[in-house]
């Protein structure tokens, strides 16, 4: 009779194996990043992120109207701006170009949900996060900074705001900055636990914000620290987060089910420029299945506990499901 336990049982073809398959990537789960650069006629393919573009307000409808017809619902815009100065006041201007961005999505795609990325490395001269005191980002200052920051965007539109420059306190002064303007609906996604990784290097390139000099580490956390996350999350949770964020994913799953196990809160996972670059790369080279490979790496961010997954795959993603159907 040995043996009695047959798993293979269930294994048996792809109908038996859709049955008892514990986790299923949805459209529903992805957010889809979208970089708007201020000028015209631009469409500029970002050299180390294929498939991924820049695109100016007067094109990017190309983009949105695809994104829509994909069923995709969720953005996460990012902006490069035509000016920046040493505090990133771009990025609280009204006709600045996420202001522009968000008011002109909203008006010609009302049901897309925009979501903004809150930070200043894009908009500062130096291309760190905040306000520079003694060569380092001012945390306090920073955070007067991103009161402005935040409100001009629920003015302009914006569905939910997403602080990504790890400043402490950083959640409890949005929460209060929005609710004192009057946008007590709008909800915070956090990069809770934003780790100082090299994973990053296509963005920066993709959103002009490399630091002119040293790096990130005195904000962002230490990719050895595990239990810091958990006080990260646990942290902005309090102040007010309505959904915690890891970034990067793929290296941090360990950090996706501890937060998984530890807290009932809707958990986003940041599948961030470097994963995307390295398949995209891997499989161009024919070492890979990109597709075989993209959808087990986006499988494993929903089975590590996420809910939510930004990922520049989107698009590939939401034609492979709907070619399925």
């Amino acid at each position: 009779m040995f043996p009695v336990n047959r798993l293979r049982r269930l294994r048996k073809n792809e109908n038996i194996r859709r049955l008892v398959r514990e986790n299923h990537l949805l459209v529903d789960d992805l957010i889809y990043p979208i970089f708007i650069e201020d000028g015209k006629d631009i469409k500029k393919e970002i050299p180390s992120m294929p498939g991924i573009f820049r695109w100016s307000l007067d094109r990017v409808n190309e983009e949105l109207d695809e994104v829509v017809n994909l069923g995709i619902t969720a953005l996460l815009l990012f902006g490069i701006p035509s000016h920046k100065d040493e505090v990133g006041s771009d990025t609280w201007n009204e006709e600045g170009i996420i202001q522009r961005a968000i008011r002109h999505i909203k008006k010609h795609y009302p049901n897309l949900y925009v979501i903004t990325d809150v930070c200043f490395c894009e908009y500062t001269s130096h291309g760190h996060c905040g306000v520079l005191h003694d060569h380092d980002v001012d945390n306090d200052l920073t955070l007067e900074n991103t009161k402005k920051q935040v409100v001009s965007h629920a003015k302009a539109g914006a569905d939910m705001v997403a602080p990504s420059g790890m400043m402490d306190g950083v959640v409890k002064t949005i929460r209060e900055a929005l609710d004192e303007a009057g946008y007590k609906h709008i909800p915070i996604m956090a990069y809770s636990a934003k780790y100082a990784s090299s994973y990053y290097g296509p963005f920066r390139e993709a959103a002009d914000s490399t630091p002119a000099f040293g790096d990130r580490r005195t904000y962002q956390m230490d990719p050895a620290n595990r239990r810091e996350a958990l006080r990260e999350v646990a942290i902005d949770i309090e102040e007010g987060a309505d959904i915690v964020m890891v970034k990067p994913a793929l290296p941090y799953l360990d950090i996706i089910r501890d937060l998984r196990n530890t807290f009932n809160v809707p958990i986003a996972a940041y599948n961030v420029s470097g994963e995307y670059s390295m398949i995209k790369a891997a499989g161009k080279l024919g070492w890979i299945d990109e597709k075989k490979v993209m959808l087990e790496t986006l499988i494993s961010i929903k089975r590590a506990g996420a809910d939510i997954i930004i990922t520049y795959f989107a698009k590939e993603v939401a034609k492979m499901l709907k070619n399925e159907k």
